[in-house]
């Protein structure tokens, strides 16, 4: 007589698929965590600026480059990590990086200590590459763990830790500064991104690994000359030109333009970047589930909501109304900061994916770092009003390159 199989012999497809779903979910904060942790350090020295000028006596520009430099590195080292994570193992790669960032934060911990600073500038290109390394990889292992109708949104959700960080860092680095010294902020926001790596670790299992046959060379010459990967960079350029541009320019504005007092001006410019949190888990939501899986539309909105406003905006002149507009303004530009990502990995081949968001990570931070230094010539030459009507324009030119852009399977 043959045993009946009992509830326990019987494996259960709803439980499977809820665990799965479960451990997904997991990998995406834990990444997003580690994401955190690593864009807290490095925006962090921007909120302890005067003490690092003081305590090593170097004037604003060196003292700037502690973030700057940051951000070349990451442009430089984008697209060889890219083209190396199609060829690794992306869950492997974030291990490493958080590594990385360890070596890094004690090195400029001591570094600062020490007084040194070409020794704390070294320790920050190494962060930066490890911040390169762990948002690439991240990007890559969200959207190969979600499936298409909820991609966008996993994505948007990871490219949010970006804002978080951001805010973390500015935040509480004074604090920081003023409880250890001002070098242990190098130090501080390693904690998250090793407790990111602690919930990461067992999630990710099974993901992240090569797929298959490592890409030829003649596939990543495929990306490179795709004219549907180059108009999203584009796209991406001018986002992130537009983000760092009002991020510099727009506290300034308010203090030298309207007579703010700084403290308000700052106060009033911080709600641009705090609302990208929400802007950019939207942009991939909205994508998903208003428009169907589409791209180009949310794209669309995104320059075509911030370009009259950035046209108009030094015609504002009441409080409440710059920052309803800084707002709007924020939301809008980083709809495309959140869901290029997606977006770019989608136009091109699986095998390639992590190379074409290397690339538009590359590409994108050439503007964050272009932004601020062509705006201050514009200011410089010629005053706040022609620099925010320039950037207006640039929104302009957003709208036309985006309805340039293909749709991802309707090319």
């Amino acid at each position: 007589m043959t045993p009946q199989a009992t509830d326990s012999d019987i494996s259960d497809p709803t439980a499977e698929t809820v665990r799965t779903a479960n451990s997904t979910w997991w990998l995406v904060a834990g990444a997003s965590l580690i994401s955190m942790g690593l864009a807290a350090y490095e925006i962090v020295p921007a909120s302890v600026t005067p003490l690092i000028q003081e305590s090593l006596q170097v004037g604003p520009t060196a003292a700037g480059l502690l973030v700057g430099v940051m951000f070349g590195t990451a442009v430089v080292v984008s697209l060889p990590a890219g083209a190396a994570l199609d060829r690794t193992n992306s869950r492997t790669a974030m291990a490493l990086a958080v590594g990385i960032l360890f070596i890094a934060g004690v090195w400029g911990w001591r570094a600062g200590r020490r007084g040194q600073y070409e020794a704390i500038i070294a320790s920050r290109v190494l962060g930066g590459a490890a911040y390169v390394v762990v948002w690439n990889a991240g990007i890559d292992m969200v959207s190969r763990a979600v499936d298409g109708p909820h991609r966008a949104t996993a994505v948007g959700i990871f490219t949010a830790s970006g804002p978080v960080g951001f805010a973390l860092g500015q935040g509480t680095g004074p604090l920081i500064a003023h409880r250890f010294g001002w070098p242990a902020v190098f130090l501080a926001f390693i904690g998250p991104a090793l407790v990111g790596l602690v919930v990461f670790w067992p999630a990710s299992r099974g993901h992240g690994g090569s797929r298959g046959d490592a890409p030829s060379l003649r596939e990543f010459g495929a990306v490179l000359r795709s004219p549907s990967v180059w108009l999203v960079g584009v796209l991406g350029f001018l986002g992130y030109a537009l983000y760092l541009f009002v991020n510099s320019w727009g506290s300034s504005y308010l203090t030298q333009g309207l007579d703010f007092s700084l403290a308000v001006s700052g106060l009033v410019v911080a709600v641009f970047p705090a609302v990208g949190v929400l802007s950019r888990i939207s942009g991939g939501l909205i994508s998903d589930r208003v428009f169907d899986g589409r791209r180009r539309p949310v794209v669309l909105w995104s320059f075509g909501l911030a370009a009259p406003l950035l046209l108009g905006f030094t015609r504002f002149r009441s409080l409440a109304l710059l920052i309803a507009v800084l707002l709007l303004i924020g939301f809008a530009v980083q709809l495309t900061l959140g869901l290029s990502f997606t977006y770019v990995r989608e136009l091109v081949d699986p095998r390639v994916a992590a190379t074409a968001v290397a690339f538009q990570t590359s590409i994108g931070l050439a503007g964050a770092f272009v932004a601020p230094i062509a705006g201050g010539a514009v200011v410089n030459r010629a005053g706040f009003e022609p620099a925010f009507l320039l950037a207006g324009a640039v929104a302009v030119a957003g709208i036309i390159v985006a309805w340039q852009a293909p749709e991802p399977g309707r090319q």
